[in-house]
């Protein structure tokens, strides 16, 4: 991967030269083939560059986590996934991840150890945080200053691990509004595309979830909205554009918003 100014390196490259990264960069299948996920995964790889960060991928040695396979039931297809997946992290003695999806953070921190996966593992919206505190980045006053965010809680990131504040301090380092939805934190709503529900059509009802959830959004009159996973963007966007309000309000990952308010 070449990003405008700099190569990203790949595991073996760097293990080739007898150099170990600070960070393995778990892009994940949305970030690598999802073509707006993509935009994030580009994004956050600026930031680590810019931060001074020594990272690199797995490239075409990456696979799925095997989070949709366990969420949909098939509990075989998943430990396939997960134990080529750690032999590889194992091979290279991987120690610490960020990963800018929730499902791939749930299923690295939780459920990888079991199998002999053991990795301190980190959203990017927790490292984003931490970049900011310690100053190895900085947002005065950028693209989002003044503007009015809301945030949506993937639920693997809220719910199944507890990160609530991390993304919201990243906004409001933005020098934004932050205003939250009728359902947040504990209370989020689902965006629709949990339980490998992404993969299939919905199911009778009155209405999608994700439409829903775009009412709440778009109910706190935002200027932009804010997510922290592929998963959700695209239930989110698909949802504002039902609504015919993709002109006026912005669907963007927090990662997205650091880099433009950087100007990178």
């Amino acid at each position: 991967m070449i990003m405008e100014d700099f190569k990203v390196n790949t595991m073996a490259d760097m293990m080739a030269r007898g150099e170990k990264p600070e960070i393995l960069f778990w892009v994940g299948c949305a970030g690598s083939f999802d073509d707006r996920a993509k935009k994030v995964t580009k994004a956050l790889a600026k930031i680590l560059h810019h931060a001074g960060i020594k990272f690199a991928v797995l490239g075409t040695e990456e696979s799925c986590t095997g989070d949709p396979a366990k969420r949909a039931g098939n509990e075989f297809l998943f430990q396939m996934s997960a134990m080529n997946n750690i032999m590889v992290l194992n091979g290279y003695e991987v120690t610490k991840i960020v990963t800018g999806c929730p499902h791939c953070f749930n299923t690295l921190k939780n459920e990888y150890p079991e199998l002999g996966g053991n990795y301190e593992v980190v959203h990017h919206s927790q490292l984003l945080q931490e970049f900011l505190d310690a100053g190895k980045i900085s947002v005065e006053g950028g693209a989002y200053k003044g503007k009015k965010i809301t945030f949506h809680d993937p639920c693997y990131l809220g719910r199944a691990n507890k990160v609530y504040e991390a993304p919201r301090q990243v906004i409001m380092r933005l020098d934004s509004l932050m205003t939250e939805m009728k359902r947040s934190k504990a209370n989020g709503l689902c965006c629709g595309a949990g339980g490998a529900q992404m993969f299939k059509e919905p199911e009778k009802g009155n209405k999608d979830i994700n439409m829903e959830r775009a009412e709440e959004a778009l109910a706190t009159s935002p200027d932009a909205i804010a997510v922290a996973c592929p998963f959700c963007m695209t239930m989110i966007s698909d949802g504002v554009k039902l609504h015919e309000k993709e002109d006026t309000v912005k669907v963007k990952d927090i990662a997205e918003m650091i880099a433009e308010a950087m100007d990178l």
